[in-house]
């Protein structure tokens, strides 16, 4: 197939260029790749994808995912015929992204020290399966179909699994769901069971399971769908689509994002780079990352706190030895990631590189907060009324200390993403019995 789309190396001093039928997830020198486009999208498309907001009873334009298609069209179709449309895009019922927008939180912006009306947090828990993984399978497994693969394989601390197994099941292909025995909160790994997933647990952690999975995929003819496989980001590109599309593509100050894998900080920072290149955007928003205390690989990396170095991208040339040797620290001294956030417990993020590149390119920053940090910024978001998960609170106390450090400054517009819904019920149980917790509603006898 020729035409607009293709696979491109991110290392710039390789650049090896793959067709899009490709499943490489890596070039032959081991590089990450990126979907490629050769054709610039005209900026009128915004009006129709605000019109596109009445579906028309297409589910093409109900899904967010779907309704920005011109921006990711690696299956170079007529993205106006409904019959072209169905035959290769994968959705479930048009559901994936169709809820997820920006909301402004009254309590939740008094608890971290901003106006309401310069915080808006995007809750992706409204996703099918309860988080923002279903706007990048939507994606990976359009391409999957594509390619005709019969079987879609990943690693997951939970939300993975959930979306995977979802599409999979809808779409009538096998999925095998590598997990981290005994690291997975019940409540998402039902869903995988739910679904008809089959399982595969793994002694050790999340990313002994990735490792497993990629070697499944690579000599089982599975096809991986974490957040390695360039398509899924295309899928993920579509979280700050939607939140720049709300705020009528006036660019807010900052984007913010809890740091696990790193996938949606290299989604948002590749969209920004298009939407800056075809000229959709005159301004740069900035990346927040924001670690768990526990699982701070990129934190310690970005902030100098390994070997007093600061990694960066270095336009396409970063230090990949720091890396290397940060890795064998952990590995020497037994360091395992460790969070009840367990969708970011995660020691070696697999798309650093491309966060790194991210970050450069926003001018982005990166910090930690703890499990009960987290934990106060989950549950002020309930009181709000919208439910997320422990790592989604990573965004909303990342915010609250960046303005407390002045680096995120108070008349700043900020978006903070709210990844997942709340999957283990433990949590916001355990939070609310203990009096001492900020926001506790303990039981009364």
């Amino acid at each position: 197939m020729q035409g607009d789309a293709y696979l491109k190396c991110i290392n710039p001093k390789c650049g090896l260029e793959y067709p899009v039928e490709s499943t490489n997830v890596q070039c032959t020198n081991g590089h990450l790749l990126d979907v490629k486009y050769k054709k610039i999208p005209p900026t009128d498309l915004k009006e129709v994808f605000y019109k596109r907001r009445n579906s028309e009873n297409s589910i093409f334009n109900e899904s967010g995912v779907w309704r920005f298609r011109e921006l990711l069209n690696f299956c170079q179709i007529d993205t106006e015929n409904f019959e072209e449309c169905s035959k290769y895009l994968v959705s479930l019922d048009g559901a994936e992204g169709r809820q997820s927008k920006p909301y402004q939180m009254s309590k939740a912006a008094d608890f971290v020290g901003i106006s309401t009306r310069n915080l808006w947090l995007q809750p992706e828990g409204y996703n099918p399966s309860g988080s923002f993984k279903d706007n990048g399978m939507a994606t990976a497994v359009t391409h999957a179909k594509m390619v005709g693969a019969k079987k879609i394989v990943c690693a997951s601390t939970g939300n993975t699994s959930a979306s995977a197994g979802m599409f999979a099941a809808n779409e009538g292909i096998d999925c095998d769901v590598y997990i981290p025995a005994g690291q997975i909160a019940p409540g998402k790994l039902s869903q995988a069971y739910q679904f008809g997933a089959q399982i595969l647990e793994v002694n050790g952690n999340f990313d002994d399971a990735l490792k497993q999975s990629l070697e499944d995929a690579q000599n089982h003819e599975g096809y991986t769908v974490n957040s390695v496989n360039p398509f899924r980001i295309e899928g993920q590109k579509t979280i700050p689509f939607r939140a720049l599309e709300y705020l009528n593509w006036e660019v807010p100050d900052w984007i913010v994002y809890p740091g696990g894998a790193l996938g949606n900080t290299s989604s948002c920072g590749k969209a920004l780079m298009e939407l800056y290149e075809w000229g959709w955007i005159k301004k740069i928003p900035r990346i927040a990352v924001i670690n768990s205390d526990g699982a701070s690989t990129l934190s310690d990396l970005y902030n100098g706190k390994f070997e007093d170095e600061e990694i960066r991208w270095n336009k396409g040339n970063p230090n990949t030895e720091l890396i290397s040797r940060y890795y064998d620290h952990l590995d020497k001294q037994g360091i395992k990631p460790k969070t009840k956030a367990t969708a970011i417990q995660i020691g070696r993020p697999a798309n650093i590189l491309k966060g790194l590149r991210a970050l450069e390119f926003t001018n982005g920053v990166v910090t930690t907060v703890s499990d009960s940090e987290m934990l106060d910024g989950m549950s002020v978001v309930g009181l709000n009324g919208f439910d997320c998960e422990m790592a989604s609170g990573a965004s909303v106390v990342g915010i609250k200390k960046l303005i407390a450090q002045e680096i995120i400054k108070k008349d700043d517009v900020v978006v903070g993403i709210l990844t997942g819904r709340q999957k283990d019920a433990m949590l916001p149980v355990e939070y609310h019995q203990n009096p001492n917790n900020i926001f506790a509603n303990p039981p009364k006898n």
